[in-house]
């Protein structure tokens, strides 16, 4: 091989190599910024039932679930709060400092970010609050009656329990109970 092409095939694997090592840097540090999403029953038994997929502690992750009716402890002196999240099996508690999102409350979907610090003790940085599908912020709805209630459509209308509808069904439901 000639001198020329050793060279170049020194600069090309050389290129190729410094690739390799900054995607492996970048992963590795990604690695050890992701945040899994778990549900409490995932948490205490494992994702698929399986104990070997358990978060660890110390692990930070994600959990989403119902907030549990008569669990919520607040601190009077700070803004510390203690509350029990599950969803259809056992529960965990999360321990959260600072202000929660308005729609929390006992019963509500929330998702809580946090590190795990016992197998089912969560200490939270951030909680969010779920709505449901239904929900519409104050604003967009009062503008909304105002702009459909110039069009002259009822608010009834605008949640589907129009009278055309229910018409519609009984129509239906004659025509069906007709053809038997």
């Amino acid at each position: 091989m000639n001198p020329r092409r050793k060279s170049r095939l020194k600069v090309v694997l050389s290129v190729v190599l410094g690739i390799a090592v900054a995607t492996g840097l970048t992963l590795y540090a990604l690695s050890q910024n992701i945040d899994l999403f778990y549900t409490p029953s995932e948490i205490v038994k494992g994702k698929n039932d399986d104990p070997s997929q358990k978060p660890e502690v110390g692990q930070r992750i994600r959990v989403g679930g119902m907030v549990v009716e008569g669990s919520v402890k607040r601190d009077d002196k700070t803004l510390k709060v203690e509350f029990d999240v599950n969803d259809i099996g056992p529960s965990i508690t999360v321990e959260y400092e600072g202000i929660l999102p308005d729609l929390f409350r006992e019963g509500q979907g929330i998702v809580a970010q946090g590190v795990l610090i016992e197998p089912t003790r969560l200490k939270a940085t951030e909680v969010l609050a779920k709505h449901d599908e239904n929900y519409m912020p104050p604003e967009l709805g009062d503008k909304m009656k105002q702009q459909h209630g110039e069009m002259g459509i009822s608010e009834q209308e605008l949640k589907g329990e129009s009278n055309r509808d229910k018409e519609v069904k009984k129509l239906l439901n004659t025509l069906e109970g007709g053809n038997k």
